[in-house]
């Protein structure tokens, strides 16, 4: 399916945004298991002069177990290797191509890419130029609003404007605010008004609650959930249900330990010792356990953890329930 066909159906599209890492094959195999996304974000193929695309990021694409449209995402500032690397990707089983323009990482955007590009908005216009230029299918970009502040977002969107892309999806905060509580809705609003393809809003979308919030503020033709579907794989299905009007279904505490034993089964290779496995689970954990009902003891416990046995016991103690649970942040002060 075409990322126009996808974006012309009434309903509000849902997709799973890329996490480095973290939304890797197997995750994406997870998250079809609990109702899924309409469009699935590989991680970023990091592009260097003399790159070629990871194997382990283009079985996402070439063995993609969704049944649901995959784009690939590339980051980076060299011309010549972005065009390039757009055009190999273009040979897979690709919606679109997707450039990222929003990384917050110090690793990255001090080497002038993802969220660093957007402090050189004359390279930011060059890249998009380029791009299209070589790009023969669909070419999406993901940004946030400017470096350093939200005002910047004004004179990016002119940059946007100019070039004919497919999608925008706009994370509603700065690189500088990173994960910050604030997500600038009206900014992303101002682009559905301003731009002539549609735009799918990014960040804080954390319940079916919060996704009909952020669409009646922004009119964005999508939803991109990174976080939120970490800590709770039933959130698609959640938003779908309360967009149709139908009573929410939520997990019960064995439900959310069920997800982990199917991540850790799913997200951990034989092949890894023991420790380390746990160690890659405890990445998962940090993003769960804020939704747990005693999230500091949680994660005070799982994060010293070192054994499997260990692991799922501290799991078990806390989720061995059948209270329903809204997987949300715990408020400020709540233990």
């Amino acid at each position: 399916m075409s990322i126009q066909t996808l974006f012309s159906s009434a309903a509000p599209v849902l997709s799973l945004a890329p996490m480095q890492d973290v939304t890797d094959l197997p995750f994406w195999r997870l998250m079809a298991r609990y109702g899924g996304a309409d469009l699935y974000f590989t991680e970023f193929f990091r592009v260097t002069p003399h790159y070629h695309p990871e194997r382990s990021i283009l079985r996402s694409i070439t063995e993609n177990p969704t049944g649901r449209p995959a784009v690939a995402q590339i980051i980076g500032n060299d011309l010549e290797a972005m065009a390039r690397t757009a055009k190999a990707l273009e040979k897979h089983p690709v919606a679109a191509v997707d450039l990222n323009l929003g990384c917050p990482a110090p690793v990255v955007y001090r080497k002038c890419a993802g969220g660093g590009l957007l402090r050189d908005l004359p390279r930011v216009d060059e890249l998009l130029g380029v791009l299209r230029a070589a790009i023969t299918g669909s070419f999406t970009v993901k940004t946030r609003l400017g470096f350093a502040d939200p005002s910047e977002f004004d004179a990016l969107l002119e940059v946007f404007s100019k070039h004919k892309l497919d999608l925008l999806t706009v994370h509603g905060r700065t690189v500088a605010e990173k994960y910050g509580p604030h997500v600038h809705l009206d900014r992303i609003a101002q682009a559905v008004r301003h731009l002539p393809f549609p735009v799918q809003a990014n960040g804080n979308v954390t319940s079916a609650e919060s996704a009909m919030e952020t669409l009646r503020a922004t009119g964005a033709a999508g939803l991109m959930i990174g976080r939120g579907a970490i800590r709770n794989p039933w959130i698609f299905q959640q938003i779908r249900d309360r967009l149709a009007g139908r009573d929410l279904k939520l997990p019960s505490g064995r439900d959310v330990l069920g997800y982990i034993v199917a991540l850790y089964e799913s997200a951990c290779d034989a092949d890894v010792p023991e420790k380390a496995q746990v160690q890659k689970m405890k990445k998962y954990m940090n993003f769960l356990g804020d939704g747990l009902e005693r999230s500091a003891e949680f994660l005070h416990d799982i994060r010293r953890c070192s054994t499997r046995i260990e692991f799922f016991a501290i799991c078990e103690s806390h989720l061995d329930h059948d209270r329903p649970m809204p997987l949300e942040t715990a408020p400020a002060g709540q233990p």
